[in-house]
């Protein structure tokens, strides 16, 4: 019987031989390592891409002078103002976006950029519901950015006022909240102004309950705005049922007053405290819908063009007659034309008349908003444009 040859040793492999063939192993299976980032690389590329960003707002700012000089020799800021531009501009922005930031965080970057190239020529006074620290005065951030400059009112009549006056360029006033619906005081304004509707903002409004100690035993009074009562009212009741409500002109004005006594609350924004010095009662937000939202429209003393995704605002008087909501309506429904509100409320012009607030879909050079109304003209006492203006913008 033959013997078997010898086996020929095999060599143990070194660190580096075992790490090379693990990498070879990787490279066979089609997995490439990836190398650690080196922080210092990384901000390096960080600064590099912030003087670019940096460089380009400076461009795009030295563009907007230039439209301003196109425009020529205009009166004041509100003569550069264009909100279907802006609203344009701010889609764009949207339709671009790939992530990783969100659409609202980009619409919120670029309206910042808007706002400070315009106030190069002067900024915009824009008129709200004040005190300092109000939602509405968070609506004005959003829609018009930080370097317009905010004029608190002391009631939503005096913002019509001012603007009317010309002291405001614009407005900004809460006409319905998701939960609570109609802010009448708003549409009743629109029966006698002459105010236009250039624009609308929807903004998450989470109201927090807030004292000068932050200790709800300490709590025997709460003052607020009533639609505020109306939007936690769920909490109240099970929380603090024998405090004492006080309505007040607005939840800022709420804030001032609480601030002065550790037995008294307040009900409203995150920012009211910050500017009052009030702490929070409780962390979270004590409102009754999560998704709470208030719709603010823009006011002012011009219609705009069309932005291409618009809405159309009229105010129909009716006579009481049978079928007369139904001829109101009707015209629209056959030009194809969406409507997406109607609310009812006495004319203040006769007895038994009434005006009819309709929100609709599109703008009023279009073609077919054109022959829905010159056909409503046939039912109705009076037609009343309120405005044509860009769908809010995210």
């Amino acid at each position: 019987m033959a013997s078997k040859p010898p086996k020929t040793p095999v060599k143990a492999k070194s660190a580096p031989a075992k790490k090379a063939a693990k990498k070879t192993v990787a490279k066979k299976d089609g997995i490439v390592p990836v190398a650690k980032p080196v922080l210092a690389d990384v901000r390096a590329k960080i600064d590099q891409i912030d003087r670019s960003i940096q460089a380009l707002i400076a461009e795009r700012a030295n563009f907007a002078h230039q439209v301003g000089k196109a425009k020529g020799k205009l009166a004041a800021a509100v003569d550069y103002y264009r909100p279907e531009r802006e609203a344009q501009v701010l889609r764009m922005v949207v339709d671009r976006n790939e992530g990783p930031l969100s659409d609202e965080v980009l619409v919120h970057v670029y309206r910042e950029i808007m706002s400070a190239c315009l106030a190069q020529q002067e900024p915009l006074k824009i008129g709200y519901l004040g005190p300092e620290g109000t939602f509405s005065q968070q609506a004005v951030l959003k829609h018009f950015g930080r370097s317009a400059m905010g004029l608190p009112m002391a009631s939503i009549e005096e913002v019509f006022q001012e603007v009317e006056a010309g002291n405001a360029d614009f407005g900004v006033v809460p006409v319905e909240n998701s939960g609570q619906g109609t802010i009448q005081i708003t549409l009743d304004m629109f029966l006698t102004s002459n105010l236009k509707i250039c624009g609308e903002v929807e903004l998450r409004v989470q109201q927090f309950l807030m004292s000068r100690s932050g200790r709800i035993d300490d709590i025997e009074r709460i003052y607020a705005h009533p639609q505020s009562f109306m939007q936690t009212s769920a909490w109240l009741r099970a929380n603090l049922p024998k405090a004492e409500k006080i309505p007040v002109s607005s939840n800022a004005e709420g804030a001032r007053r609480a601030r002065n006594a550790d037995d008294a609350a307040a009900i409203g924004g995150e920012s009211a405290g910050h500017v009052y010095g009030l702490k929070k009662v409780v962390t979270k937000p004590i409102q009754n819908d999560a998704d709470n939202t208030t719709r603010f429209l823009v006011i002012g003393r011009q219609f705009f063009p069309t932005s291409g995704h618009d809405r159309t605002s009229v105010l129909v008087f009716i006579h009481d007659k049978p079928g007369a909501l139904f001829d109101v309506l009707s015209p629209f429904a056959r030009h194809g034309i969406s409507m997406n509100r109607i609310e009812s409320r006495p004319s203040h012009q006769a007895k038994w008349e009434y005006g009819f607030f309709i929100d609709l879909a599109g703008h009023i050079e279009d073609e077919s908003m054109q022959a829905a109304l010159a056909e409503l003209k046939a039912h109705s006492a009076q037609i009343k444009v309120l405005g044509s203006y860009p769908v809010a913008v995210p």
